[in-house]
């Protein structure tokens, strides 16, 4: 997979997380691909100091983005 393949894919992931997120008035957005298996992304809106945030990246974010891109490794959010 190339490097723009598994960015698409990992913008598919995203678009399939984020309509949950924007549901409580949360986004997020890809930052960086960091040796094909490092994500890095923001949580926005109402998912910035959300308590549960990090079981959010964790069981949803990482998850779903794994399923689309396997060679991830792990998902972190960069704070703003």
């Amino acid at each position: 997979m190339t490097s723009e393949e598994l960015k698409l894919n990992v913008e598919k992931a995203l678009d399939e997380i984020r309509p949950f997120l924007q549901t409580d008035g949360g986004d997020i957005s890809l930052l960086s691909i960091e040796n094909d298996n490092l994500v890095k992304v923001q949580l926005q809106g109402a998912c910035v100091g959300c308590s549960v945030n990090q079981m959010t990246l964790k069981s949803g974010v990482e998850m779903t983005i794994k399923k689309y891109a396997p060679q991830i490794e792990q998902v972190i959010n960069i704070e703003a």
